[in-house]
């Protein structure tokens, strides 16, 4: 039997040490624009170590629960932030390094209106909608050089909603 992962609420306590929740939760910052717009300030901690930061569209096809999670991949020269183009929830997994390998995974579940932002080196799981239409603003590295590594997983979990 696989090993099953639980799918919890993404919270930016949770998600901390893997990186930033992205979300306008709260009093904003700033009040621009005439008054009309409040601003949410400097919410991620872009980190490039070569290259420039750049923005690209990705449509991801939604996948289905449970989830099996046969790859994690991690950015060592820079953050990955996904931005829904939609209000609807996806799935974010990542898991610690341990010795350059990764440790065991956690699944995440963003609320209508979240994003991410994985900071650089962090090892996470492919961009995951579970609706259509799986389109992501994605801010990243763009340069040259590799900047990808995969750990594709003998035994791979199962991701799970709840407890069986």
């Amino acid at each position: 039997m696989s090993a099953r992962i639980v799918i919890q609420p993404l919270t930016p306590e949770a998600f901390a040490p893997f990186g930033d929740v992205l979300e306008a939760v709260g009093d904003p910052d700033k009040i621009i624009n005439q008054g009309l717009c409040g601003r949410y300030h400097d919410r991620a901690r872009l980190d490039f170590g070569t290259g420039r930061a750049g923005i690209s569209l990705f449509k991801a096809e939604p996948r289905s629960l449970p989830y099996r999670l046969d790859l994690v991949e991690r950015h060592p020269e820079g953050s990955q932030a996904f931005i829904p183009m939609s209000l609807d929830p996806f799935l974010v997994i990542v898991a610690p390094d341990e010795g350059d390998r990764p440790g065991t995974p956690r699944a995440f579940l963003t609320a209508p209106g979240q994003g991410i932002n994985f900071h650089r080196g962090t090892w996470h799981g492919v961009l995951t909608p579970l609706a259509a239409p799986g389109l992501f603003t994605v801010i990243d590295r763009i340069g040259d050089g590799p900047n990808l590594e995969e750990h594709w997983f003998d035994q791979p979990p199962l991701v799970v909603s709840e407890h069986p």
